[in-house]
């Protein structure tokens, strides 16, 4: 029997992938909500995804993405927004991020940022970001991948700036750290560094420092059994209240609180 002939180019071979893609929806309409894709992203070394509905709330996230905020639980993130897992600085570049996807002004967001590995440790990722559409083709809200930046982006003049003035942070923050100093070492002035420190990650070279601090304050409390004030000196903290200050704006609670239930919960 001889074998059927092709379709021939025109209506039928066009009307093909309309009715496939309309399989394809109805295919997709009948997977369980919780066993969606992204958790593919639990299976991908370094890689971290997360959705947000047109509020900026997290509707969906890897577990790679959890340990980057140092939370155990889907249920802790779900529901917040940046503001609630990130400093101000930081939060406020997600939101204008969100902000222009979320219009349509623009169809991806991709960039160089500063974040903190499931060690807590301060280091380069690179951010791809994309609008979500509802059946209706309306943006719904926003979906990320973060990954580990690889060498090349890190050439990108506006981090080469300030990319020594990381390091030296990340190298020295247990101890005194003088900006104006930080600055020079890049070759600019402290003006221009702030400046341009800003400019490239959202926040400033402070908070930066801050950060990073209370991130290796959160890996001694968990870790070890040195005393809150023991843990302000390592840190580079001036003492025990600015510690606990510190602390407490960006954990939302009080070292050995924290602790506490770091414990308890495990």
């Amino acid at each position: 029997m001889p074998n059927p002939p092709r379709p021939a180019r025109g209506s039928t071979a066009r009307s093909l992938p309309r009715d496939l893609a309309r399989q394809r929806d109805q295919w997709l309409g009948k997977v369980h909500a919780n066993a969606h894709f992204h958790t593919l992203f639990d299976h991908l070394p370094g890689v971290s995804f997360y959705c947000k509905d047109a509020h900026g709330r997290f509707m969906l996230v890897s577990r790679s993405f959890l340990q980057h905020h140092q939370l155990r639980h889907e249920r802790e993130i779900l529901g917040l927004t940046d503001f609630d897992v990130a400093p101000h600085h930081m939060a406020s570049g997600y939101v204008r991020d969100d902000a222009r996807l979320l219009s349509g002004k623009t169809r991806c967001v991709e960039r160089v940022e500063l974040w903190f590995d499931e060690q807590g440790t301060p280091d380069w990722f690179f951010v791809s970001k994309l609008p979500l559409k509802d059946a209706a083709g309306r943006i719904c809200g926003t979906a990320g991948v973060v990954r580990r930046a690889a060498e090349h982006e890190m050439q990108l003049p506006i981090i080469q700036h300030v990319a020594r003035g990381v390091e030296i942070i990340r190298r020295d923050f247990a101890g005194p750290v003088v900006l104006s100093s930080v600055a020079r070492k890049c070759g600019l002035s402290e003006r221009h560094f702030q400046r341009r420190f800003q400019h490239a990650f959202g926040f400033s070279p402070q908070e930066f420092l801050m950060k990073t601090r209370v991130i290796a304050a959160l890996k001694l409390l968990q870790e070890t059994n040195l005393s809150a004030a023991e843990i302000a000196i390592r840190c580079g903290f001036v003492d025990g209240s600015s510690f606990a200050e510190q602390f407490r704006q960006r954990v939302g609670q009080s070292p050995t609180a924290y602790r506490k239930a770091m414990r308890s919960d495990g």
